[in-house]
């Protein structure tokens, strides 16, 4: 493997997070060169001197090997994250090294838990770093770079296809480059239009801006201390409810659905299962808070339920009410929803939607291979036959991302957290959704917990982002050779 041609192509992500930082830079200009200022500007030149360095050194190429490919992504997510902290280090108040390091991971990999005790307190230039972090990580730091930088050759193909999961490929019948393109121009159309209909439903322009990024990118960082419920406005919520719904969608659907393809978010059954999902967990969480009287309404009970359904399980993690007073029917019900998640080929994180379909496919075959032993029974999906490598390798993530949770939880009531506390933190962090509940739940945060946990649910996001074998790629020393 050629260490080199693997640190280029991290070198030209650097580049596009050294753009980012230095438009958080302008925001600090534009608002009376604020305390954020320097740190960013400083941040932004360290780190395109970083990324400038192998592109000097190293020759370029067109063509990189598959294991050069998952080191490069890799690679590019666990150093993005590393350079994501200077800002953070720079300017000081409750950024800790440690909680520098988390904010950054929490931002890249878009799961939303966040260290800060007064978001309020940071100026606008760092609010806008922390949005522009999740925004970047929601297609993917690499993925970014394919379009931004559309000059690496042929290694397009190669990095894209390590970049999307197997899953997220099925509703994409184009060419490399042009998958590329579909994902970014679906992403920016997104964040346009909730940004314009959160701006007409009266945020100012700021607010709008953070809001719209976080929505679509599925991170849930908010700029305001009580997330979206400092805002109060059943409009709003609205609004971002059918921003994360829609994020929460696979992204080559939505693009047939606008084009007039057959293959469209209507005829999908993943899409139908994952709005299923959505209405039937939103009826059945607002029924249990009205009937334990924790709203006076069934109009509130419902809006409430419908937006922290939508929020979790898209793995948005914004908040409008403390979920750790609500029954425990309707946590159960959440944390069904934290583990599933949204689609493949979407911002969402999670199990995905398409993983329990097979899953619940298989489960129904093997019954009726036992009642018909000499039948062929075939599992389809949208009319697809799902060949068996693809069907072992959705059972052996499943099990993977259970014993990832089943760890986490380990080591964090090892660490001192209550059970409720530990499994919905790991949880939370394995599938990028934020807020748990117990210490870390929707009103809450992280702060409290020891500098070991941040460490290992930090880890645990990363491991969640990149689909947990990507990563472990890197612990096995033989496989660099």
């Amino acid at each position: 493997m050629r260490l080199g041609i693997v640190i280029r192509y991290i070198g030209i992500v650097l580049l596009v997070l050294a753009a980012f930082m230095l438009m958080a830079a302008g925001i600090s200009y534009v608002n009376n060169v604020d305390s954020a200022y320097s740190p960013l500007v400083m941040s932004s030149l360290i780190t395109l001197l970083i990324g400038c360095f192998p592109l000097i050194f190293v020759p370029k190429t067109d063509r990189i090997s598959q294991k050069e490919g998952y080191c490069i992504v890799v690679g590019a997510w666990v150093v993005s994250s590393v350079v994501g902290m200077f800002p953070y280090l720079m300017w000081g108040g409750e950024f800790t090294l440690l909680n520098a390091w988390f904010e950054s991971v929490s931002g890249f990999t878009t799961t939303g838990a966040s260290i800060l005790n007064d978001i309020e307190a940071l100026p606008r230039g760092l609010q806008f770093w922390r949005v522009a972090s999740c925004w970047i990580g929601g297609v993917g730091v690499v993925m970014f770079a394919l379009v931004i930088l559309p000059s690496i050759g042929k290694s397009k193909m190669m990095l894209s296809n390590v970049e999307l999961s197997s899953l997220a490929k099925d509703n994409f019948h184009y060419r490399t480059q042009t998958i590329v393109r579909i994902i970014l121009s679906i992403y920016v159309g997104l964040t346009i239009i909730t940004l314009l209909t959160l701006k007409w439903c009266g945020m100012n322009w700021f607010d709008a801006l953070c809001h719209a990024m976080s929505a679509c990118s599925t991170c849930g960082f908010s700029n305001k201390n009580l997330s979206v419920g400092f805002f109060n406005s059943p409009i709003i919520e609205l609004v971002l409810i059918v921003a994360m719904l829609v994020s929460g969608m696979h992204f080559g659907l939505i693009y047939a659905t606008i084009t007039r393809k057959p293959n469209n978010i209507f005829r999908s059954e993943i899409t139908r299962c994952y709005l299923g999902m959505f209405i039937v967990s939103s009826v059945l969480i607002a029924i249990s808070l009205r009937a334990a009287d924790v709203y006076p309404s069934v109009i509130s009970s419902l809006r409430h339920a419908a937006f922290q359904t939508a929020s979790l399980m898209t793995t948005s993690g914004f908040a409008t009410a403390n979920c750790n007073t609500w029954t425990p029917f309707a946590i159960l019900v959440l944390m069904f929803c934290m583990l599933v998640c949204g689609c493949a080929g979407s911002t969402s994180g999670g199990l995905k939607v398409d993983r329990l379909v097979l899953a619940v496919k298989m489960l129904r075959n093997k019954i009726q291979a036992q009642q018909h032993p000499n039948a062929v029974v075939r599992i389809k999906v949208d009319g697809y036959t799902q060949d068996r490598d693809m069907l072992n390798t959705v059972m052996i993530y499943i099990v993977a991302f259970m014993l990832l949770i089943l760890i986490g939880t380990f080591v964090n009531t090892l660490f001192g957290c209550d059970l409720m506390t530990g499994f919905s933190a790991a949880l939370a962090c394995a599938s990028n959704v934020g807020p748990g509940f117990g210490e870390v739940g929707t009103m809450d945060n992280y702060s409290q917990l020891p500098a070991v946990l941040k460490l290992n649910l930090s880890i645990m996001m990363l491991f969640g982002r990149l689909e947990i074998f990507g990563l472990i790629q890197l612990f096995f020393i033989r496989w660099w050779k």
